[in-house]
């Protein structure tokens, strides 16, 4: 993985971007859920993810501004939603800034819905909002 070019997309997409070292060690940590997007060997996407419990958690989602409105943000998601649901995970759960209005209408198209608000989540002080989803397991036909 191209891990200089997901930091290059994560200092494009965010005010306050996550180092290097700790895209690193997120990468080590979880590494079946830390998932990019290419095109001709280029990364162009990237989604990130844990497990807590019977619960995923998408820590960060960003797509390069020149491929955006691609579907690639919508086909991260729904790579990382097989990924979570073929481990049993049930609900999936992000925080976003309040003032990300593009990317609450993004997730809302995805099936996510307004939890909580989350009074100075960011560290410059901005609240942020919790959103949940739930995931639908394949229905096993005997």
């Amino acid at each position: 993985m191209d891990l200089k070019r997901v930091y290059e997309i994560e200092c494009k997409s965010f005010k306050d971007p996550y180092h290097i070292m700790f895209l690193l060690n997120l990468n080590e940590a979880y590494p079946d859920t830390f998932l990019v997007a290419e095109k001709n060997g280029f990364v162009i996407g990237y989604i990130i993810s844990r497990r807590i419990n019977n619960k995923g958690h998408i820590i960060a989602i960003a797509v390069d501004p020149m491929a955006r409105g691609m579907g690639i943000g919508k086909a991260l998601m729904e790579a990382t939603n097989r990924v979570l649901r073929a481990s049993g995970i049930m609900e999936v759960y992000l925080e976003v800034r309040i003032s990300n209005l593009q990317a609450i209408r993004f997730y809302e198209s995805m099936g996510f819905n307004k939890e909580l608000l989350l009074n100075s989540y960011y560290a410059d002080g901005e609240d942020g909002i919790l959103l949940k989803k739930n995931i639908i397991l394949p229905t096993v036909i005997p």
